[in-house]
Formats: C-alpha cells, sequence, structure tokens
C-alpha cells in the first residue's frame, strides 16, 4: 500500500539539525518502540514534509532535507522580548533554578495562548525570552522509514488523527 491522502503512516526516523560548524546534532529520534503515526493530509507537520513521502510504500527508506522556510519558519527577531523578572514571580519571588538560559517556561501571551519561550538571557531586572520554535531557522535533516502504512478508519478521519499506538502525539 502506498503512502497517500488519509491513510495512516508510521515511520521511525532520526532528525539532525546541523550547527555553524557544519556538525550534525541529533533531536529527535521515534524508534520502533515509539514510531510517529500520522494521518497524511491531516498531520500538521510541514507540508514539505509530507510531499517528500507521498508515494513511498511500507519498508522503504527515505531521507531528505526541508530548509528552515519549510520547516518551522525563519528565525523571528520579534519573538525574542524582554520581560521584567516579576513577571516570574510566584508568591513574591521567583522560584529556584527556573530562570537559568536554556530553561524553556510554559506562557500565556496577552490573548491567552500558551506559548513556550526559551530563556534566552538574564540580566538583575530582567529576562529575555526567546518564543520561537526551538527547531526555526534550521535545515532539517530526516533520515528513516515507513514501517506501517493502512487504511484510516472512519473516526481517525473524523478526529483528524490516529489512534491506538504511535497515535495521538500532540507535539
Amino acid at each position: 500500500m502506498k503512502i497517500e491522502k488519509n491513510k495512516v503512516v508510521t515511520l521511525t526516523y532520526e532528525l539532525r539539525i546541523q550547527n555553524e560548524n557544519g556538525e550534525q546534532s541529533l533531536v529527535e529520534v521515534a524508534n520502533e518502540e515509539q514510531p510517529m503515526a500520522f494521518i497524511f493530509g491531516m498531520s500538521g507537520l510541514p507540508d514539505q514534509f509530507e510531499d517528500n513521502l507521498n508515494g513511498l510504500s511500507e519498508g522503504d527508506n527515505f531521507e531528505f532535507k526541508l530548509d528552515a522556510e519549510e520547516g518551522y519558519g525563519e528565525f523571528d527577531e520579534n519573538a525574542v522580548v524582554e520581560l521584567p523578572k516579576n513577571v516570574f514571580e510566584v508568591e513574591g519571588a521567583v522560584p529556584d533554578n527556573m530562570l537559568e538560559v536554556g530553561n524553556f517556561i510554559p506562557m500565556t501571551d496577552s490573548e491567552g495562548n500558551q506559548l513556550q519561550g526559551r530563556v534566552a538571557k538574564v540580566s538583575d531586572s530582567a529576562v529575555t525570552m526567546d518564543f520561537n520554535h526551538p527547531l526555526s531557522g534550521k535545515e532539517l535533516y530526516f533520515k528513516g522509514k515507513v514501517s506501517q502504512v493502512r487504511e484510516a478508519t472512519k473516526e481517525e478521519l473524523d478526529h483528524g488523527h490516529v489512534h491506538g499506538p504511535g497515535g495521538h502525539h500532540h507535539h
């Protein structure tokens, strides 16, 4: 069975990104124990990711690269914001170890949307938070294998996501 719209696709893969020195580092793995499963055409994944898998069959290997704009977008300077330190206070004090560079902190914007921010810089009175997707501005290198292709059930199509093993992971 070939990968096409509304088929449930199960993949194992490794995702690597390349740093400034041209070295690749592994950022995500989907293995046999925890594969990734999605309904083709409804995955919420970058379109180019799906385009690269279109027409493959069970057991096929794949390897491809997505440019930053095909993946999670270019790095957006406007998504880096400086906030007063008191925003992070809980009962009048900032919790220990909360504001360490590289920590991810769930926050809410003025419209009530949940955002995941990364602590980029901490000064005496302010904290610089980076709300870019951690993979924004990066080329994404995928290498993996199609482990299963099957028809989606009516319920899966109604819900827009896979039920059962490998499914219903909301990233």
